[in-house]
């Protein structure tokens, strides 16, 4: 059974069957005004939040996960050098990175968005900075829009979409380039190597794309990588 005990299968023929063509044509077109609103709440709250760091993960992470440690710790770390905290907003690696902020009296920002399952809100967001979406791509634009940098730890395939998209958008001069950062050579090292024995040596990208990103083991090393990019080009986190 599913989510309002349906099943996959008659959730899907439910939907489907749901909507005329016109009545689809008519929700397409107010779902233009939910997706503006979404938009404009977004970039009135964080035009206002100065210099941010968005940190990833996977929200299923317990307390006692060594990685929600050490995300805690990137988070406290980067506060102390004068940059805020942007997360999912919801458990997990998300609620370490925000309580980091919280605790080292930081900007502690939460972007969540409404899922059937899993995601909720941490008590650790100040409450001036959260913001819920519907729409993942809205969101998406909020983290690429208003972060200084991305420190991704391990996780799903959100953490993979939300790395990849950065990754692509820079590669394609969509974005401004900033640090791109994954935490744990052991966890990543599997995929790296794939990139490495597939993409690059099939020409699928070029040898500066790999460039784009780097690795790291520890907190120190992830808020060091981002440190050294702004005074690299003159720039303090009051820029």
């Amino acid at each position: 059974m599913n989510i309002n005990g349906l099943s996959e299968e008659e959730r899907i023929r439910d939907a489907i069957k749901s909507k005329t063509w016109n009545e689809q044509m008519t929700n397409d077109s107010w779902s233009v005004f939910k997706i503006m609103s979404e938009l404009v709440d977004g970039f009135e709250t964080l035009s206002k939040i100065g210099p941010c760091v968005s940190i990833f993960g996977s929200a299923r992470d317990k307390s006692d996960s060594p990685y929600y440690k050490i995300a805690e710790e990137i988070a406290y770390l980067l506060t102390k050098k004068g940059f805020g905290v942007i997360t999912g907003g919801g458990p997990g690696i998300m609620e370490a990175a925000n309580k980091g902020a919280h605790f080292a009296q930081g900007k502690s920002v939460g972007l969540n968005i409404d899922l059937p399952f899993e995601q909720r809100p941490n008590p650790f967001i100040d409450q001036d900075k959260f913001i819920n979406f519907h729409y993942f791509f809205v969101r998406k634009v909020m983290f690429m829009k208003y972060s200084q940098g991305y420190i991704v730890l391990p996780g799903g395939f959100g953490t993979l979409d939300e790395l990849f998209e950065a990754i692509t958008l820079i590669q394609t001069h969509k974005l401004v380039k900033f640090p791109i950062i994954l935490v744990s050579k052991s966890y990543w090292e599997g995929l790296i190597k794939w990139v490495h024995e597939r993409l690059l040596n099939e020409e699928k990208i070029s040898p500066q794309d790999l460039d784009i990103f780097k690795l790291v083991d520890t907190p120190e090393e992830a808020v060091s990588v981002i440190e050294e990019f702004y005074i690299k080009f003159a720039l303090k986190p009051n820029f």
